[in-house]
């Protein structure tokens, strides 16, 4: 949505305002409380609605949203004093009064989500590797673990809000407690570590299970996370007791690329991200949306790119990027000894079914499922994502039936 009022105008679709038609930078938080205003203009919005929709689970004071309403006020040219804008309704919250102009069909008004029937928290710590870079990770769901290795671009604050990847949060967590941490280079672990490589994914890993003390549990790969969720796996077979793998790959995309084209389409993404990354129009990370999520609907797209601008700087990005598509777990994973369980879309976009394939060849003994879907992430409303928990459940259900459940330091 495009709304315009004065000089200003607030698209909610590019997470972009512009001021006297000059971009204007606004600090996710104030950009949100804004979106937020003016799409329940019609009405007084409660400050704990705003909390609730802004922060979600994350403890704040009410002096933070006055602090955020405030330059909010500012970077529309609101005088404080007269709230031509904003408008304080004391003791019970704010309300949108400019007049507003709007392009395209406009949305229903968004209320605070209703409460999940199942309460989840998320507890966000930190652990430092041996490098000294600091490794945030989280941990949601009470019972035996679920581990999650680390993924190409993470966050996770604004991922535990996303639409994304909200569903992944609740399905994993349901009877165990979900595990996962933010690749070093983005979202809450350091952006300026000195080194970004495979060995030290690896090793951040390492990291974070033994800071909390975990001694054999199940492990997941997701993506990028795939390969890194393989070398741990060949290297401590003793504490993995379970190996998850979705939409994941043996060789990354420069490794496997088998003709100049193929060649080309690697470096034109790299480019992308040198070029767009950080840019306010999402164009460029749109094209990423797309192949992660080509058949989720356009409004995911934006999600996914804004959620992407906020986890990390386009410098960090392309490093990570680099690693990425270098990975080659070939002979690793003809190593692997654990029980492995491997998801894959037959007609995915971003990773293809051939990498889920050549996996489960050179595993020892695992176990391919194809899904029906051209999505590398799934989304909660296609029956593939039912599919995946259901697959997940009952695979971890003959590893967790046979052992009593290990504590999760938390």
């Amino acid at each position: 949505m495009r709304f315009t009022f004065g000089d200003v105008v607030l698209d909610t679709d590019r997470f972009l305002l512009e001021r006297g038609g000059e971009p204007v930078h606004v600090q996710p938080q104030v950009f949100d409380v804004l979106a937020h205003l003016v799409l329940n203009r019609e009405r007084v919005v409660p400050k704990t609605e705003l909390l609730d929709a802004v922060w979600g689970d994350r403890f704040v004071s009410e002096s933070t949203l006055t602090s955020r309403i405030k330059a909010a006020r500012r970077v529309v040219g609101d005088d404080g004093a007269l709230q031509g804008v904003i408008q304080t309704v004391h003791g019970r919250g704010y309300r949108w009064v400019a007049a507003v102009g709007c392009d395209g069909p406009e949305s229903a008004p968004v209320v605070a989500p209703a409460p999940s029937p199942r309460q989840l928290e998320q507890r966000i710590r930190f652990c430092r590797a041996s490098d000294g870079v600091r490794i945030a990770y989280a941990t949601v769901g009470e019972g035996p673990p679920l581990v999650r290795a680390a993924h190409w671009i993470t966050h996770l604050d604004y991922e535990w809000h996303s639409p994304v990847w909200r569903h992944w949060m609740e399905g994993l967590s349901r009877g165990r407690t979900f595990i996962r941490y933010d690749e070093r280079g983005c979202g809450l672990s350091d952006h300026d570590p000195q080194d970004i490589s495979f060995e030290s994914f690896v090793r951040d890993l390492e990291t974070v299970v033994d800071e909390l003390g975990l001694e054999r549990f199940p492990l997941m790969g997701l993506s990028q996370g795939g390969p890194v969720a393989v070398e741990y796996a060949v290297r401590h077979p003793e504490r993995v007791s379970r190996l998850i793998l979705i939409g994941a790959f043996v060789t990354g995309r420069l490794v496997r690329a088998s003709t100049p084209q193929e060649v080309r389409e690697t470096e034109m993404q790299a480019e992308l991200i040198r070029m767009g990354w950080g840019r306010d129009d999402p164009s460029f990370r749109l094209y990423f949306s797309s192949t992660f999520m080509p058949d989720a609907k356009p409004q995911m797209w934006s999600d996914f790119a804004a959620l992407m601008r906020r986890t990390t700087a386009a410098e960090n990005a392309l490093r990570l990027n680099n690693v990425a598509v270098t990975m080659d777990v070939r002979e690793a994973a003809t190593k692997v000894t654990v029980p492995t369980l491997i998801l894959h879309g037959r007609n995915e976009v971003r990773i293809p079914f051939s990498q889920g394939r050549e996996l489960a060849a050179r595993i020892p003994r695992s176990r391919l499922v194809p899904l029906d879907t051209r999505n590398h992430l799934l989304q909660a409303d296609e029956p593939a994502w039912e599919n995946l928990l259901q697959e997940i459940d009952s695979f971890l259900a003959e590893d967790e039936s046979t052992s009593r459940p290990p504590e999760v330091h938390v």
